[in-house]
């Protein structure tokens, strides 16, 4: 309960620009659970689908590469991107028309991933600036407050306000610095698995590419024996 009592004492010090704090540091601390799920969770589902891709591919059976992908309930990254580069694999065997496929599979995968990641940061400094605003305002209260004051009263009204008001600035950066550290958290693990689907289409890409030499090379070995 003394706990409780403080924290109460203190946001009723703070002022009217405590709420809109609080406000933004909720906001903000949903959308950092909500991405870390998000991340947490394709990060899981990145591994699951390479192991149960990557022996197929090892082979060079992409018709069953493919059709593993197409039966993707979950519709993952990986599997989105995979099913970009295994469906140009069909139609066509030159390696850099199955990569453009892939870098275009990157280009819509990405955003998804990073969603909502950056207003991390937004709230971050909108948390700092309305602490700042609720100093300045409470600042200016405590003095125009004063300067109607008895000359006895003066010193305890203007010691207690400025006190008062500082409480919104702490209040401020206490939010930011949490928010702050998790949008550095996030981008990280977002960067972390971009890196990794990246890395399993260069190992696709290089798969194709040893399968399609390997042809060439039989292909021409038939011709020279044909001749």
């Amino acid at each position: 309960m003394g706990l409780i009592h403080s924290v109460a004492q203190f946001f009723e010090a703070g002022g009217k620009m405590m709420l809109p704090i609080m406000l933004v540091g909720l906001v903000g601390l949903a959308i950092a659970i909500e991405r870390f799920v998000t991340i947490a969770r394709a990060q899981a589902q990145t591994k699951r689908m390479w192991a149960q891709v990557e022996p197929s591919l090892g082979e060079g059976d992409f018709d069953k590469a493919r059709k593993i992908v197409d039966e993707d309930k979950d519709n993952t990254a990986l599997g989105r991107l995979l099913g970009a580069g295994l469906a140009m694999q069909g139609a066509v065997r030159r390696r850099d028309d199955v990569e453009k496929a892939m870098q275009e599979g990157i280009m819509e995968i990405v955003p998804r991933l990073e969603k909502r990641t950056h207003y991390l940061g937004t709230f971050a400094n909108l948390a700092t600036l309305v602490g700042l605003l609720g100093t300045v305002s409470g600042l200016i209260s405590a003095f125009s407050a004063v300067a109607m004051a008895n000359p006895a009263e003066k010193a305890n009204m203007l010691s207690a306000s400025i006190s008062e008001a500082m409480n919104c600035t702490a209040f401020g950066l206490g939010t930011a610095v949490p928010l702050l550290f998790l949008h550095a958290f996030l981008t990280s693990r977002t960067q972390h698995l971009v890196e990794s689907l990246e890395m399993a289409a260069i190992k696709y890409l290089n798969v194709l590419t040893l399968r399609t030499n390997r042809i060439a090379q039989q292909a021409s070995v038939q011709n020279i024996r044909a001749a």
